[in-house]
């Protein structure tokens, strides 16, 4: 018992010291965690080198870190999912797995006689990362945007991917259909139980407990635990339990209250965890080496070829249909979870977990780096896709009208939420303007809607001169840049505002700033009038406070209804 605490100790400092350096040169604490690990471990300093110690932290650290997992699965994301996301995912995850299984065995890696290295690795190149995109996504504000929103579906049924294979993990030893078939109907059974019981009967529970923020905790970690031992009893592994368990709190009222309480225990089970793997990690042979470059390599090509094809055959358009590619590729700490319940029940080895966490630390420092520069490498990538015979959205929207035609008076730059209110308002009050509008974006959704509605779009990038001048930006009246700063890409609307006055003196122009000290720079650079957003969100809620003083809150409630009210917006 001592002896654990010491380990646990160490781990816990190890973890903190290196947590903090990795902070301070921006990379994930994942990273620090596995590096802390493998410094602690046998294959450090020997400072932990007890294997009960080790595979006890593992085991608590698995079993939560599932729970938590399951809390933040998200049920009702994967049935709204639309028809790219579904179709993009099942491509990127079958197609990954299917390509991974071949390489393996081609190259030898085991499969049968109770060892399924090639399988696990498979679904380890067919996951990637939340923790790490979630993370960089948030960081460049586009976790919104329609790459963003893709990523991040193919994301939560990567998870779905994962829970059915805990569900047939335990069989693969016996993989024969009777087997499977009892396998999954213990994981209904599993799964049953433990809906209806959430449903029906922790509400009730919680409600009583609602009060007393340590009971909730113990509560939560109650039902983690008491799940994970059902499953265990029903022949099926504990993890499977805990991560069901969690998936059966997200759908009930209480879960962002169990959430909140089982934060800090989360952080310090996953730190736990993750140290614990560094420890198993082995130094690395020239085959663990060998097998971590070809995963790396692999996970990288598998996601191009998987996820590219079927967002650009759904005329997604090339730089969205890139992006997500970028945005995939890396391997998922749920990989390592996935190949660390492999090795508890002897199906594949800790060499093949070394080589799974050597490819899980290259591609996340590689992955970061990669995607913080995404739309840099696209811009470059884009002219040579061109080159190689694949068409963007601007070939189709090519139309043969004469110039004078083409001549829009109102060209809008840039369209999210604001320009899509404005084309609203537009419709409702100068229906006749919309004739003369011509959006400039690059958001395939926005295209294929905006032309749906029959509302003139240019398909290209404002960041590039030439688009802007084959849009017509020499002979258009009013030019309305009204995407903020911290959403634009490889522009802002300082560069906009004075690229367009030097092309066309006479123009109109309408910038947006985020920043109150942004908007004499914008007037300096030749902007004629900035809109300022937050002054006219102040101004409502001040509007809405005086009617609540004054009693008038549901009249005023009742105005904005009517305006809301048969509103069909681009972007809702």
């Amino acid at each position: 018992m001592h002896e654990l605490i010491h380990d646990l100790a160490l781990s816990i400092v190890m973890a903190w010291l290196l947590g903090v350096a990795a902070n301070f040169i921006r990379q994930p604490l994942i990273l620090a965690y596995l590096v802390a690990g493998f410094l602690l471990g046998p294959s450090g300093l020997k400072w932990v080198q007890s294997e009960q110690s080790i595979n006890t932290i593992a085991e608590l650290g698995l079993i939560f870190m599932l729970f938590m997992i399951g809390l933040e699965i998200d049920l009702k994301k994967i049935v709204r999912a639309g028809n790219v996301i579904l179709v993009t995912s099942a491509a990127q995850i079958f197609g990954c797995f299917a390509l991974a299984l071949v390489v393996f065995l081609l190259i030898g890696i085991p499969l049968g006689e109770k060892r399924f290295d090639a399988i696990y690795l498979a679904v380890a190149v067919a996951l990637s990362s939340t923790v790490i995109i979630v993370k960089v996504l948030y960081d460049k504000d586009e976790l919104d945007t329609l790459p963003g929103r893709v990523t991040l579906g193919v994301l939560v049924l990567q998870d779905l991917f994962a829970i059915l294979f805990l569900a047939v993990q335990p069989s693969l030893n016996a993989l024969d259909f009777n087997v499977v078939l009892m396998s999954i109907v213990r994981v209904g059974a599993l799964l049953s139980a433990t809906l209806l019981f959430s449903r029906y009967t922790l509400p009730h529970l919680f409600r009583l407990i609602a009060g007393l923020p340590e009971l909730v905790l113990v509560g939560a970690l109650a039902w983690c635990f008491a799940v994970a031992e059902f499953a265990d009893f029903l022949g099926l592994s504990r993890e499977m339990g805990a991560l069901i368990a969690g998936v059966s709190l997200s759908t009930f009222p209480y879960a962002l209250d169990v959430i909140a309480k089982v934060t800090s225990l989360r952080d310090f089970f996953i730190t736990l965890f993750f140290v614990t793997l560094g420890m198993m990690i082995p130094v690395p042979t020239v085959s663990v080496l060998g097998l971590a470059l070809v995963l790396i390599a692999l996970t990288l090509a598998s996601r191009l070829l998987t996820v590219f094809p079927p967002l650009y055959a759904m005329r997604q358009g090339l730089r969205a249909s890139m992006l997500p590619a970028i945005n995939l590729a890396q391997i998922s700490e749920f990989s390592l979870v996935l190949i660390q319940v492999g090795v508890h029940s002897g199906q594949t080895t800790p060499s093949v977990a070394g080589a799974a966490s050597t490819a899980f630390v290259v591609l996340a420092v590689v992955s970061t780096f990669v995607m913080m520069r995404s739309d840099q490498i696209t811009r470059r990538a884009i002219p040579l896709f061109k080159r190689l015979g694949l068409r963007d959205l601007d070939h189709a929207a090519a139309e043969p009208d004469t110039g004078a035609e083409r001549k829009r008076r109102i060209l809008i730059l840039g369209f999210y939420r604001v320009a899509s209110s404005f084309l609203s308002e537009l419709e409702r009050q100068h229906a006749a303007l919309l004739e003369d509008v011509l959006v400039v974006d690059f958001n395939p959704t926005v295209y294929h809607a905006l032309r749906a509605r029959e509302v003139k779009i240019h398909y290209g990038d404002i960041a590039h001169a030439d688009t802007l001048a084959h849009a017509g930006i020499a002979d258009a009246e009013i030019v309305i840049s009204s995407v903020p700063d911290s959403l634009l890409k490889g522009t802002t609307n300082e560069k906009l505002v004075r690229y367009v006055r030097r092309i066309n003196p006479t123009a109109k122009i309408i910038a947006t700033a985020d920043v109150l000290t942004e908007t004499q720079t914008l007037y300096d650079a030749g902007a004629d009038y900035v809109t300022i957003a937050r002054l006219d969100q102040a101004k409502e809620l001040v509007d809405a406070v005086a009617a609540a003083e004054a009693g008038l809150l549901d009249e005023m409630k009742a105005r904005l209804e009517a305006q809301l009210h048969g509103r069909q917006e681009i972007l809702p």
